[in-house]
């Protein structure tokens, strides 16, 4: 018993010793949050150019403060017709994985964001040529290819950057650089353009995105500030010679 005791004793008096080493250090309070972004670029484009309706948007929630899960999805509505033939496409899309921030957490206090995210994205979607016309020796030729649904799937790696302009409202852009891994249609069809990745017929492709995000703190989480090594010349030090 004596001895359990002892030992009760000793653990006591590491955990009360070693106390001021952890909680003497100093620490910043860092708040998580939920948020809910909308792109506004889709639709600004839409504005201009009437054959391409593309609807974004995404939740996230806060891990640490460091990283955050992330689930996004939109909708297109594609058209491109030219003097031979037209091409339509329409779909859905859903992107998901998790987004890295790159900024020390005593400089970006939950309110700015310069990071990296990394996706897995899916795609849905109808597509059909209405018509088209060949040209041969024989003369004009006019035929079509009806609806068909197909899916495709791409990896996304987007840099960006975010700031808060006001209390739980955000601003940021991202740009996203896409790499096709299964269009839907086999090699020998492979979509003009589909939802979520661009430009089917290319192995990469690249957006940009601009986000109207709302914050919903979440809870409070204290972090110690990484030190920061002294740079050469604040460790070197002058030699005094007394006579």
């Amino acid at each position: 018993m004596k001895i359990i005791f002892k030992y009760y004793i000793n653990i006591l008096a590491i955990f009360f010793i070693s106390m001021p080493i952890v909680f003497g250090q100093d620490t910043i309070s860092f708040p998580l949050k939920i948020s809910a972004g909308v792109d506004i670029l889709g639709p600004a484009v839409y504005y201009f150019d009437k054959n391409v309706k593309n609807i974004e948007g995404f939740i996230s929630t806060d891990i640490n403060q460091k990283m955050a899960f992330t689930l996004g999805g939109g909708y297109l509505n594609y058209r491109h017709s030219q003097y031979n033939y037209e091409y339509l496409n329409e779909g859905y899309f859903l992107k998901t994985g998790v987004d890295f921030n790159i900024m020390a957490p005593e400089k970006s206090l939950g309110k700015y964001w310069i990071g990296l995210g990394l996706k897995y994205g899916l795609s849905i979607f109808n597509w059909e040529i209405p018509s088209y016309t060949t040209e041969s020796y024989w003369g004009n030729t006019t035929s079509s290819v009806k609806k068909q649904t197909n899916w495709g799937h791409f990896l996304e790696v987007s840099p960006g950057a975010r700031t808060e302009v006001f209390k739980n409202f955000t601003i940021g852009w991202n740009l996203s650089l896409r790499m096709l891994v299964y269009s839907g249609t086999g090699k020998n069809m492979k979509p003009v353009y589909f939802p979520g990745f661009g430009n089917g017929s290319k192995t990469f492709s690249t957006g940009v995105n601009y986000f109207l995000i709302w914050n919903i703190p979440l809870k409070k989480i204290k972090v110690i500030p990484k030190k920061e090594e002294p740079s050469n010349d604040e460790v070197t030090e002058t030699t005094v010679t007394t006579h």
